[in-house]
């Protein structure tokens, strides 16, 4: 049976990594719950030290309140961590939540900017950490507590953030700060490739966008005005 994210898919849309909150984010959720059902079972361990009578039943049933509450809390958590669907596709990034009543976001990987990524020393050492998707106004879009595969699921974005800009506009797109420098390609494989793929006609709308992103890399010093007027040619050649 297809999860629910899997379901929330568009028409050639893939996933390139799946994920969720680190097995520890559940343990610390529920540390209410875990004080409660340990204070559970000390006041059981007490209450067989007493002598029979009401007050040991007060007691007792007491106990067994708190132990039922402290479970019941703990499945909730435990259900809610379960539930959880991160996906990096090679369109956005999505984001399921919640056991019977779902919740869902996502980023588009093209209005995507940059990501920051903060981990502390047993984040480091365990494989998770706090991840801030941004925007172009280095706005925070979306965040990701205790992400498991935390590097991972950066590096998986930026890399279809990359793919994305130079499959469908066809740009240069450098890697953004976080992704590794790719090698050089030889330059008769790039020729060939591009003589395969040839230019294709797009709309109005790509068109835009693609002129945003040539816009935002030569503010960025990424490429230069020349490379930039000239791409801006081909680009309005292809309307």
């Amino acid at each position: 049976m297809p999860r629910y994210a899997d379901r929330m898919l568009a028409d050639g849309e893939r996933v390139a990594l799946r994920s969720r909150q680190h097995w520890l984010a559940p343990l610390v959720r529920g540390r209410t719950a875990w004080a409660i059902l340990i204070a559970a079972v000390v006041l059981l361990a007490l209450n067989s030290n007493l002598n029979q009578g009401a007050a040991r039943d007060i007691f007792g049933w007491f106990a067994f309140a708190l132990l039922a509450i402290s479970l019941l809390w703990l499945t909730q958590v435990f259900m809610a961590w379960y539930s959880e669907d991160y996906l990096v596709t090679n369109r956005r990034v999505l984001k399921v939540e919640g056991i019977l009543k779902k919740r869902s976001a996502d980023s588009s990987l093209e209005k995507i900017n940059d990501a920051v990524l903060e981990q502390s020393v047993l984040g480091r050492m365990l494989g998770y950490g706090d991840l801030d998707i941004l925007t172009a106004a280095e706005t925070s879009v979306d965040q990701y507590r205790m992400l498991a595969q935390a590097q991972t699921f950066k590096r998986a974005m930026l890399d279809e953030k990359r793919r994305l800009e130079e499959e469908v506009y066809q740009l240069p797109g450098p890697p953004l700060r976080a992704a590794p420098e790719p090698a050089a390609a030889p330059a008769a494989v790039g020729a060939a490739a591009a003589t395969e793929r040839g230019p294709r006609h797009l709309s109005s709308d790509e068109i835009t966008k693609a002129l945003g992103s040539l816009a935002d890399l030569r503010d960025r010093g990424a490429i230069s005005a020349e490379e930039y007027d000239a791409k801006k040619q081909d680009l309005l050649g292809r309307l």
